[in-house]
C-alpha cells in the first residue's frame, strides 16, 4: 500500500517520481470509489439533504488542484472556468453555502470525467517540470501539490460516507471495495487504568510529513490518571442503549442533541436499518445483519447520550475523552507512529485501506493493553477544535480550519479504515459538526479531568481584526468610515432607479453590504476569503461581533460591533454572504441593479476578465461602482494583467484609461471622485490612503 512521501531527501528527482506516483495512485483511487455508483442519474441525487449531489464531489477534488495552482501562480490558464466555478466550494453546513439546486446546472458525467482527465494530465505535467528543492517547505509550490493530493484523500473518506447513504438502486458492488466478513464473538468491554502523564501536541515546521495548518504550533498539558475502555464501543454495547429506549428518553440528551433528534426523528444510528428480523447494517454497497462485534458508528450527540446513559446506569462519570486524554492513551499504548508502521510490511491497524472497505471486530488489532487506538473508526472527543499556540493559516488555503474554530466542531481522533495519507498520521486534526456522520464511533473514559480550552469570543487574528476595525471601527484621524461612505454614495447615485438587488464584491466583513441594504431589497456580499465571510455571517446571525486590536507591543483593546448601534439590525434579513472568486463567479450572480467593487480591481489576479464579464450580471441601465487606490502589486496581479499603472510605447497608461478602454463599449462613465480611508495597525500607526471611485451605467 502506498504511503505519504516525506518532505525531505537527498535526491530531488527521486522525490519528484515518488510524489508523482503518490498523486497518480491517490487520484485514480478516488475515481475507483465511484465505481460503486451504478448509473449516471445517481450522481445527481442527494445522498444527504445538507450536501451537494455526488457529481459535485467527483469534480471538486480536480478543481481544487486548478484553483490552488492558479492562486499559487503555478499555472497561467484555467482548464474550464465554468466548471471550476461550479465545483469550487464545498459544504460544511455553514449558512452561507448555497444549496438551492435552482442555482446549479450540473455538467454531465462525461463532461466531468473529461475534465478530470485534463486535470490529471496537467498536474502530471506540473509535477514533471516544476523545479524541486529539498526539503519541501510550506512556501514551496510543491507544498501546494501535496495539499491537492491530501485534499483528495479527505474527500475519499467523506465521499465514501455519502455513497454509503445512496439508495440501493443507485449502487453496485465492486471487487476493490468489499467489506470484512469476520464477525467473531462479542468481547466484554472493561475500563483499564491510564497512568498520569504529560502530553505534547503540535508539529514543528520542519516535520517530515505534510500537515494542515491546525497541526502546527505547541500545546502541552499534564493529564491526571483516568480509565479508558479497552475496546471501541461495539454495536452490541450500543444496542443495549437503543433497546433501553435511549433515543426516546430526553434525559440522556443535551439541548443540541434533542433538537437534532426532533429534526431527524432518529431512533437508532444512521447506518442501522430495522427490519422484522432485527437490525441490519448498511455498508458501502450492501446491507448485512448487524455485526455486533464491529464498532458502532454514530455522531457526537449520540455518543455523548450513550455516555450519559451509562453514567446513570453505573452511577459513575462516563464521558468521551478530550483530545489530550486520547493522546495520553495513545502514548501509553505504544502504538507506532505513521513513519514507523508505514515502514513495516505487517498490517498493524484497520486503516489506510490496508485490509477491508469496512470496519472489523473491535478485538482484532491490539495496541498495548487496548485495541484500535488507531484505525477501524474515528473516535469522537469532547474537545472543540481550537488552534495551538503559534497557529498560522497557509495563504493558499486560509479557510481550511479557521471556519471550524467556532465551538461547534469537535475533534475526531485515530482515523478509520478509509483514512489515507495525512488522515492516517498521528498528528492529523479534523473537526466536524457534532451532528455530522463520518466513519466515526467512540471510546468512553471514566474521568474527572476538566479541559482548559476556551473558545475565544474575540477574534485576535491580525488581518481579520484590521478589517473588522476598518469596516466597523470609529472614525480615525477625522476620516469618515470608508465602506459606509461608499455605500451612502452608491445609494445616492441610484436615485430613483430600481433598487431590487445589489452585489457587493469583495465585501470583507460586510459593512458596505449592510449599508447598501438600507436602500435595497436584497444585497449579496461575496468575498474570496472565507474567513472574512465567516465574520460577516456572525454579524448577520448574532448582530454582534467581537475582536481585538493591538495598541502597543503586547497590549490590545477589545471591541464589540453591535448592529443595533448602527441602526442596521433590520437589514440582517436582507443580506446574505457567500464565498466566491470575482474572476470566476458562478452564473447565479446576475440581474443586479447595482454592483459595487470596493478596493477590488488592483487585488484581482485577472481584473480584465472580471471587467469584461461584469456587464452581463447587471440589469438594463444598471450601475457599476468601483473604488481602488490603484496600488498595483505583482504578488496580487501579474504585471501583464495590470490594466493601468505602466508605460506603453513610452506613454503612461493610467488605470482610469484602462477602465475606459475595457468598459467603454458597454458602459457610460457617469462620475469620478476621490474617497480617503484609513487602516489602523496600532493605536499610533495608521495607513492613510485615497481611493478613486468611478461610477458606470450600463448602456
Amino acid at each position: 500500500m502506498i504511503k505519504v512521501p516525506t518532505l525531505d531527501g537527498i535526491n530531488p528527482e527521486e522525490k519528484r517520481k515518488e510524489i508523482q506516483t503518490y498523486f497518480q495512485y491517490c487520484y485514480k483511487r478516488y475515481e475507483s470509489l465511484f465505481n460503486i455508483v451504478k448509473h449516471e442519474q445517481a450522481y445527481f441525487n442527494k445522498a444527504d439533504p445538507l450536501r451537494h449531489p455526488i457529481i459535485f464531489y467527483y469534480g471538486h477534488t480536480a478543481t481544487f488542484f486548478i484553483n490552488k495552482f492558479k492562486l499559487a501562480k503555478m499555472i497561467d490558464t484555467r482548464i474550464n472556468p465554468h466548471l471550476e466555478s461550479i465545483f469550487a466550494v464545498g459544504v460544511d453546513e455553514m449558512s452561507w453555502d448555497d444549496l438551492n439546486q435552482k442555482h446549479y446546472t450540473w455538467p454531465t458525467l462525461k463532461e466531468t470525467q473529461d475534465y478530470r482527465n485534463k486535470v490529471y494530465t496537467l498536474v502530471n505535467e506540473v509535477i514533471a517540470t516544476l523545479p524541486l528543492e529539498l526539503p519541501i517547505t510550506q512556501d514551496s509550490p510543491w507544498w501546494v501539490v501535496m495539499m491537492g493530493i491530501e485534499h483528495e484523500n479527505i474527500h475519499l473518506e467523506t465521499s465514501s460516507v455519502l455513497i454509503r447513504q445512496l439508495p440501493f438502486n443507485d449502487i453496485q458492488e465492486d471487487k476493490n471495495w468489499l467489506e470484512c466478513n469476520i464477525f467473531d464473538k462479542v468481547s466484554e468491554n472493561v475500563l483499564l487504568p491510564v497512568p498520569a502523564g504529560t502530553v505534547s501536541l503540535g508539529k514543528h515546521k520542519d516535520a517530515k510529513l505534510f500537515g494542515w495548518d491546525n497541526e502546527y504550533g505547541e500545546h502541552q498539558v499534564h493529564i491526571p490518571e483516568f480509565k479508558a475502555a479497552k475496546y471501541l464501543t461495539s454495536n452490541a454495547e450500543y444496542l443495549a442503549f437503543v433497546t433501553d429506549k435511549g433515543y426516546e428518553n430526553d434525559i440522556f440528551w443535551c439541548t443540541e442533541g434533542k433538537a437534532w433528534k426532533a429534526y431527524t426523528d432518529a431512533r437508532n444510528p444512521l447506518f442501522w436499518h430495522k427490519k422484522e428480523t432485527g437490525f441490519y447494517l448498511r455498508t458501502l454497497s450492501r446491507e448485512i445483519p448487524l455485526p455486533l462485534t464491529w464498532p458502532v458508528e454514530v455522531n457526537h450527540l449520540e455518543a455523548a447520550a450513550f455516555c450519559k446513559w451509562k453514567s446513570m446506569k453505573e452511577n459513575t462519570k462516563i464521558t468521551l475523552p478530550t483530545e489530550d486524554e486520547y493522546v495520553r492513551l495513545r502514548d501509553e499504548s505504544g502504538v507506532m507512529t505513521y513513519l514507523e508502521w508505514s515502514a513495516k510490511e505487517e498490517n498493524i491497524a484497520n486503516i489506510n485501506l490496508e485490509r477491508y472497505a469496512s470496519s472489523v471486530p473491535v478485538n482484532t488489532y491490539k495496541h498495548g493493553k487496548f485495541y484500535d487506538i488507531i484505525g477501524n473508526v474515528w473516535q469522537w472527543s469532547r474537545t472543540p477544535i481550537y488552534p495551538f499556540e503559534g497557529f498560522k493559516v497557509h495563504p493558499i488555503y486560509d479557510d481550511f480550519t479557521v471556519p471550524t474554530f467556532d465551538g461547534k466542531h469537535n475533534l475526531i481522533n485515530g482515523g478509520s479504515w478509509v483514512s489515507c495519507g495525512n488522515l492516517a498520521t498521528q498528528n492529523s486534526r479534523y473537526g466536524f459538526r457534532r451532528h455530522f456522520y463520518q466513519h466515526a464511533g467512540f471510546r468512553y473514559v471514566q474521568s474527572n479531568y476538566e479541559e482548559n480550552i476556551v473558545t475565544n469570543i474575540y477574534n485576535t487574528d491580525t488581518v481579520i481584526s484590521q478589517y473588522c476595525h476598518f469596516g466597523w471601527g470609529e472614525n480615525t484621524l477625522g476620516v469618515e468610515n470608508y465602506p459606509a461612505t461608499c455605500a451612502r454614495l452608491a445609494l445616492e447615485y441610484m436615485k430613483d432607479k430600481p433598487k431590487r438587488k445589489a452585489l457587493d464584491i469583495g465585501c470583507a466583513i460586510g459593512r458596505s453590504t449592510f449599508e447598501l441594504a438600507r436602500g435595497f431589497d436584497t444585497v449579496i456580499g461575496v468575498d474570496f476569503s472565507a474567513r472574512f465571510v465567516q465574520e460577516a455571517q456572525v454579524l448577520k446571525e448574532n448582530a454582534v461581533l467581537r475582536y481585538t486590536m493591538p495598541t502597543e507591543g503586547e497590549l490590545e483593546n477589545f471591541h464589540e460591533v453591535n448592529l443595533s448601534k448602527f441602526d442596521l439590525d433590520n437589514e440582517r434579513t436582507k443580506v446574505s454572504f457567500w464565498q466566491a472568486d470575482a474572476c470566476n463567479l458562478k452564473p447565479i450572480y446576475k440581474d443586479f441593479d447595482l454592483i459595487f467593487g470596493g478596493n477590488l480591481i488592483d487585488r484581482l489576479y485577472d481584473p480584465k476578465k472580471f471587467l469584461e464579464s461584469v456587464g452581463e450580471r447587471l440589469s438594463d441601465k444598471g450601475i457599476l461602482i468601483l473604488t481602488s487606490p490603484y496600488t498595483w502589486q505583482e504578488e496580487s496581479t501579474p504585471k501583464e494583467k495590470w490594466i493601468g499603472g505602466y508605460k506603453k510605447d513610452g506613454e503612461n497608461v493610467s488605470t482610469l484609461q484602462g477602465l475606459e478602454e475595457i468598459l467603454g463599449k458597454e458602459f457610460t462613465l457617469l462620475d469620478t471622485q476621490n474617497i480617503p480611508f484609513v487602516i489602523q495597525e496600532t493605536a499610533r500607526k495608521h495607513q492613510y490612503t485615497i481611493a478613486h471611485m468611478t461610477v458606470w451605467q450600463k448602456k
